[in-house]
């Protein structure tokens, strides 16, 4: 070693630490590297992602040959430290105790912290340049690798833990995928963000979150005066309607009402001509998962079903149109009576009808009403109170104000609903009611 130049030495010595910030640069670009985007690359063609995927489905004898080359090589320039030292200084301990500190402050900044920096900034970049790199490295050394990871796999078997992640592992859970649609708002316009992140709630809600409850649904009852059937299909501003004998105890099936349009006014139309254009309903179980339901819904080519509980006691209506506008939004028009937007009075407060569903109110007036009880507002009224109320009362539910405005036939016809005192809510736009 005497006979080699300092300078030689040294230019070796900044070679390897070259090598050594090279390695832990892999090391950590590759942990970091997003493996959706690589898969994605790879599956483009990208011969260099191809070949950085292959890298992390192997993670064990990846990190074999880069902890490999990073230990040799830092050892190595610890030696020639040490050699340069006494060339210089000669048998002096100090030169020895200030070599290895110099060394280890060249490692950490040059080879360690700058490169793993650099890394992990531009992962996504560095991954399949790197790839390039390793993959021939694994190749040459695969025998001192498989040998090491022998050792490596039995202490893993002791610790009662795996070699490898299970492919359920690596795979993201709907939280987290929700979590990067929302995060990835530079990239996805904002509606069809919020298409997808309704579409991750499709799992969680049950139809009978979103139908329309019984006491709501319009019926044909044709057991009423002929001319009262004719008056209501002349001017029902739907399209199919419910047709039963008294009530819906005693349903008859579903009628698609433009099918009669041309017929109606004719004086052949009966109710024999009506019920040969009824079709058999269609029945859905409580507890269905709307997502589920939507799958449903296109294997039994229906766009209307009624739900039920246990004990087969229709609930309410749900409709194609309903998980559809549960997606992309309301885009239908409004039946009568009713209004698919919600906003604020300037006094802070709105009046809703107490058929409002919960969940409607929750994401139209950004409320936090409770969801795992009861469905509409009347429904969590008449659990508040256990009894029927009268009008002119006040409550506080979930700390939101609320007044009962009109009652009628044991339910809550109309409230008013006060916006909740928050940090962003002036003073000005809320109103405490009167108790």
């Amino acid at each position: 070693m005497h006979a080699i130049p300092l300078s030689v030495q040294l230019g070796i010595l900044v070679g390897l630490l070259a090598l050594s910030g090279l390695f832990s640069m892999s090391e950590t670009t590759m942990m970091a590297a997003n493996r959706f985007r690589l898969r994605h690359l790879a599956q483009s063609g990208h011969r260099g992602a191809q070949k950085a995927i292959a890298l992390l489905d192997n993670t064990d004898k990846m990190l074999g040959v880069i902890l490999l080359g990073n230990n040799l090589v830092n050892a190595a320039a610890a030696t020639l430290v040490s050699v340069i030292a006494l060339q210089l200084f000669g048998e002096e301990k100090w030169a020895l105790g200030a070599g290895t500190l110099i060394i280890t402050f060249a490692i950490l900044v040059f080879s360690e912290i700058t490169p793993k920096i650099i890394g992990a900034t531009y992962a996504d970049r560095l991954a399949p340049i790197i790839a390039y790199i390793l993959t021939p490295l694994l190749r040459i050394c695969y025998p001192i690798i498989w040998f090491v990871n022998l050792f490596a796999a039995a202490i893993l078997r002791m610790l009662g833990l795996s070699l490898r992640p299970s492919a359920e592992a690596s795979r993201l859970s709907p939280e987290e995928l929700r979590s990067l649609v929302l995060e990835s708002s530079n990239v996805i316009p904002k509606k069809h963000q919020a298409i997808l992140g309704s579409l991750f709630d499709l799992n969680a809600i049950t139809v009978e979150d979103m139908m329309t409850p019984r006491g709501n649904i319009e019926i044909l009852d044709i057991e009423q005066e002929w001319e009262a059937v004719h008056q209501q299909l002349m001017t029902s501003h739907h399209s199919r309607l419910p047709v039963c004998r008294g009530s819906l105890d005693h349903l008859v099936g579903i009628l698609p009402v433009r099918r009669l349009l041309s017929g109606v006014g004719s004086t052949e139309f009966d109710e024999s001509a009506l019920l040969a254009q009824v079709q058999p309903a269609y029945y859905i179980p409580a507890g269905t998962a709307v997502f589920s339901q939507l799958s449903f819904f296109q294997e039994n080519r229906q766009r209307i079903g009624f739900v039920i509980d246990e004990y087969g006691e229709i609930l309410g209506l749900l409709t194609l149109e309903d998980i559809i506008e549960e997606i992309v939004g309301d885009f239908t028009t409004s039946g009568t009576g009713t209004d698919n937007d919600l906003e604020w009075d300037e006094d802070g407060s709105i009046v809703v009808e107490g058929a409002r569903p919960l969940r409607d109110l929750n994401r139209m007036l950004d409320l936090d009403f409770p969801l795992d009880g009861p469905k509409t507002l009347n429904g969590l009224i008449l659990e508040h109170f256990q009894d029927i109320p009268e009008a002119d009362v006040s409550l506080k539910l979930n700390n939101i104000a609320v007044e009962i405005l009109q009652t009628q036939n044991r339910s809550v016809v109309t409230a008013r609903i006060y916006r909740p005192v928050t940090p962003e809510t002036p003073d000005s736009l809320y109103k405490e009611p009167v108790t």
